[in-house]
């Protein structure tokens, strides 16, 4: 199999969670919509203003079962000295009263009913008495004065036509149905439920109905991924699993496109010689329509003002990593600015390495990106190792950042990607890029928005646009598949359904850590915990089998712990922040 990826592997750059989720919500924007019968509007978001159509109530209407009277008639009754009215008639809810109400008379009526002619106030049943006057006709027997509107809604006293019901973005709650319903909105304009395509990756994976085989898994993470879509709103197209092809990957990839307003990759993400999907969100970063966090694709890149030949001073050479488990790559990154020193040299260069330890060949396959300027074969003589929270390995550098060719570097030599040794290329060579058969991939409406993100587990987690639509590629492991998508894809698919972007962001709330978490990490974490509620006060019990290729605790989680970045865990009866989970 062609390995997919060389040197550039490595030259992603983690944005803060926060940074990547604003980078997501901004990208999802409410687009399609669609007309559903009102029954059916109940959950979700409205694509248009909806005013009233007439005023409402659009007649006087009684509050209650009882008599609408002339208030004037009443003015003196008293449980001791009733007023006795000669009733005409009754009048039920959808009925009009046929004759006016005089003085000296009354209409029975009924709740919701339209107050006759001539009547201001609705005496309630319960202050009444039924009486005959002395030619037998019915009367009624008023036992309190009435004030003038008592018991009456008055035509446009809750709305008057043309008065907002909603504004787009509003979520549709049954509440909004009754009032929906009043107006005879019978259908109702709606931003349409988001087609979210599902394409797992890798060689590895099988049907979920097949035999295991040796070296092989079952397809978990695309049930999972399309359950949470449909639990989001989303309608999930399940396209199946692809092996570490990068021509077959390119084709599901364009025929998801078409099909579907967002797609979610699972798999391939990462730094392996064949994760399809590192390569593709690669070739996306190459197109240079990198968006405003993601990183371009060169590692170590020399920027300088007034540099003439081989100048450059006061460069620092900083490498930013951390401990490479769960099959996410280290945070290297390596950066040269400078300007004006002697031919062939870089004073008071720095080789830093920052929260994490770096093994022998952390660097081997690192590049070297000259701007501008001409690098001699001296250019690092002067540089000095400093190491902060970690050690490098005795061949950190072999081979890495200075790889120069035929012994030095002319002006802009290197300009678009990589410095690779010619003349001993090896396992430095970058592989060539992907065949375009995806001609969207470097479409002006296709951009990267991140490749890695500054968390644990899932910092491969990677996101583009391309030709105007989501792409996200998920890690293949299930529980970093699992806070990918909680952080990321649940929020698109929120703002695509119409959702504002404060309601698209993940519920955040508060809890006391029931537990030590003693774990740290150079990244922020996300812990899979329980939450329980004690003499009124939230706790966050921490699962068990939390690690990014473990999926036991999944099922049981209520929220994700948020824990800072740093050498300690959280100890027990902390506050933390918490992401509660749908």
């Amino acid at each position: 199999m062609q390995q997919l990826q060389g040197a550039s592997r490595f030259n992603r750059r983690a944005i803060k969670v926060d940074a990547a989720l604003n980078l997501v919500l901004e990208a999802a924007v409410p687009g399609r919509r669609e007309t559903v019968p009102l029954w059916q509007a109940g959950g979700r978001w409205l694509a248009e203003s909806l005013t009233a159509t007439t005023d409402w109530p659009p007649f006087p209407r009684s509050g209650l079962d009882g008599y609408a009277v002339r208030s004037a008639d009443t003015a003196l009754a008293s449980p001791g000295n009733p007023a006795t009215l000669r009733v005409l008639g009754a009048v039920a809810a959808g009925e009009l009263a046929l004759a006016i109400v005089e003085q000296g008379t009354a209409v029975r009526i009924m709740t919701g009913g339209a107050v006759p002619e001539g009547a201001d106030a609705v005496v309630m049943l319960e202050q009444t008495a039924e009486d005959l006057l002395a030619g037998g006709e019915p009367a009624v027997r008023v036992k309190c004065a009435a004030a003038a509107g008592q018991n009456i809604a008055q035509p446009g006293e809750e709305f008057r036509r043309g008065s907002a019901l909603a504004e787009p973005g509003t979520r549709i709650r049954p509440g909004h149905m009754a009032l929906l319903g009043t107006f005879g909105y019978a259908d109702v304009p709606v931003y349409a439920r988001p087609r979210v395509a599902i394409v797992a990756t890798g060689n590895e994976l099988l049907p979920v109905e097949a035999p295991l085989q040796p070296g092989c898994i079952r397809d978990s993470n695309s049930s999972m991924i399309a359950a949470m879509v449909e639990q989001s709103g989303g309608e999930p197209l399940l396209l199946g699993r692809l092996a570490d092809d990068p021509s077959a990957v390119e084709a599901a990839l364009a025929s998801a496109l078409e099909q579907a307003d967002l797609v979610v990759t699972t798999g391939g993400v990462s730094v392996g010689d064949f994760d399809v999907m590192a390569a593709i969100i690669r070739r996306i970063r190459k197109s240079g329509h990198a968006g405003e966090g993601a990183v371009s694709d060169t590692v170590l890149s020399l920027e300088g003002s007034s540099m003439s030949e081989g100048e450059m001073s006061d460069s620092a050479l900083s490498l930013e990593g951390s401990s490479m488990g769960e099959g996410e790559t280290s945070d290297s990154a390596l950066s040269l600015e400078g300007s004006s020193t002697g031919e062939g040299e870089m004073s008071d260069s720095a080789l830093s390495i920052e929260g994490g330890r770096a093994g022998e060949d952390v660097l081997r396959d690192s590049a070297l990106s000259i701007e501008g300027g001409r690098a001699g074969e001296d250019v690092l003589r002067d540089s000095a190792s400093s190491l902060e929270n970690g050690h490098v390995g005795e061949a950190v550098v072999h081979a890495s950042a200075s790889s120069l060719e035929n012994g030095h570097a002319g002006e802009a030599a290197i300009s678009d990607s990589a410095s690779r040794s010619q003349t001993g290329a090896g396992s430095n060579a970058e592989p060539p890029l992907l065949p375009g058969s995806m001609a969207a991939l470097s479409g002006q409406a296709t951009r990267l928005l991140f490749d890695k993100v500054a968390m644990r587990p899932g910092s491969p987690t990677s996101a583009a646009v391309i030709d105007g639509k989501l792409l996200f590629a998920l890690s293949g492991n299930p529980g970093a598949c699992f806070v990918g998508f909680e952080l990321f894809v649940r929020p698109a698919i929120l703002r695509l359904l119409g959702a504002s972007l404060e309601a698209a962001i993940p519920r955040r709330v508060t809890a006391r850590l029931a537990s030590d978490f003693e774990k740290g990490s150079p990244h922020e974490r996300f812990v899979r915990t329980r939450l329980l509620s004690r003499n009124g006060e939230l706790l966050a019990d921490p699962l068990a089998f939390n690690k990014s290729s473990m999926m036991a605790s999944i099922p049981e989680a209520d929220g994700l712990i948020r824990i800072p970045a740093g050498q300690a865990g959280a100890p027990s009866g902390s506050i933390v922040d918490i992401i509660v989970l749908h």
